[in-house]
């Protein structure tokens, strides 16, 4: 939902690894990808059997996700609620609530289009990750083109203020998961090896004993309460 070029991360400690293990197949059942950018995700998620509804606000954007899943609609969900009907069994917030004004009310127009248990899969950046700490340590606080501090980010999430948000949209959280920070796309693809996959693995290993202060992001595994 943004004009920042993003891409599919391939590692298996990634955030779209995390959520296309979390949804598994499709066997037709449908998802909406929130902020679906160029569509890396959706074409993945239709590979899996998923009927997907791509819902993406920038037209070129759009436009490039056409061809890769069922349905792309070009809305701004800060402002309208995607003429699409529903239900669907799924939803994924794929590194897009960091990017909303209010995630919150995008989330609730949302809900409407939502069968009664269904899945919903949001990642977010953890912005009390311990660089960011220590940058703060030292009064330094400054926006990159990519990272937990990208210069497109509006919201910034810690783990208790995600669970808050995830509670108040109605979605009950069945795991929290965590990744490292993503070190393919740290080092040059040069100097890849078994190194930085052992490296890479023991990231995440500690990201998942300390996840308030090593996790780089959040990846909520969640289920649509039951109304009443």
């Amino acid at each position: 939902m943004t004009a920042v070029a993003y891409r599919l991360k391939d590692d298996r400690h990634s955030s779209h690894a995390l959520i296309l293990a979390a949804l598994g197949e499709g066997g037709g059942r449908r998802v909406l990808d929130v902020g679906a950018a160029d569509g890396f995700l959706a074409e993945r998620l239709t590979a899996r059997g998923w009927q997907v509804t791509a819902l993406e606000r920038d037209p070129a954007r759009a436009g490039a996700a056409r061809g890769k899943c069922r349905e792309v609609l070009v809305v701004d969900l800060e402002r309208e609620v995607p003429a699409v009907g529903g239900p669907f069994e799924a939803a994924v917030y794929g590194d897009v609530l960091e990017h909303l004004s209010d995630p919150l009310g995008v989330m609730r127009r949302l809900d409407g289009l939502l069968a009664p248990g269904a899945s919903v899969i949001a990642s977010v950046p953890n912005v009390a990750h311990l660089w960011i700490r220590l940058s703060l340590l030292f009064g330094r606080f400054e926006y990159g083109d990519r990272g937990i501090l990208d210069g497109t980010h509006l919201r910034f999430f810690t783990r208790q203020t995600f669970l808050g948000l995830l509670a108040r949209a109605g979605l009950e959280v069945r795991d929290l998961r965590v990744t490292p920070v993503p070190l393919p796309l740290v080092i040059p693809e040069r100097l890849h090896g078994a190194w930085l996959e052992a490296l890479h693995g023991l990231a995440a290993a500690a990201a998942r004993v300390w996840p308030g202060g090593l996790a780089y992001q959040f990846v909520a595994v969640c289920r649509r309460r039951e109304a009443g």
